[in-house]
């Protein structure tokens, strides 16, 4: 039996069991070597509390563009180099279950979601 999927803890993308990680599943924390690399910086938690805000600010059922909060957190030239980091922060913000990422109002798995995106709290009841 194979455990349970992992979430990587940079990017947020869900971490598939390998046979090559049976050994040391427990302490699989990252999908790549670049992720493992990168980690999850004050940036990044700075983007997760901005998406946070900027949908308390809203209504309840109300949804933000990734772009939205790059461009609150980033500065006039440069919110686009934020974008990725935008959606590495909704991601992670999936999995500790504060959000939502939906395509054409359908709530979807962020892991394999392309194209654009919109993210919404997670509605409650």
């Amino acid at each position: 039996m194979t455990p349970p999927p992992k979430t990587c803890a940079s990017c947020g993308r869900t971490i598939e069991w390998r046979k090559k990680w049976e050994r040391d599943w427990d302490s699989v924390r990252y999908c790549s070597d670049a992720c493992r690399r990168r980690g999850v910086s004050e940036e990044d938690r700075r983007l997760e509390r901005t998406i946070v805000e900027l949908l308390d600010q809203r209504a309840a059922d109300a949804t933000i563009c990734p772009s939205d909060a790059a461009r609150a957190a980033g500065t006039e030239d440069g919110w686009r180099d934020l974008m990725e980091p935008t959606r590495r922060a909704a991601r992670r913000l999936v999995d500790a279950g504060t959000v939502e990422i939906t395509q054409g109002g359908h709530v979807v798995d962020p892991s394999t979601a392309k194209g654009p995106i919109r993210i919404r709290l997670v509605r409650r009841g």
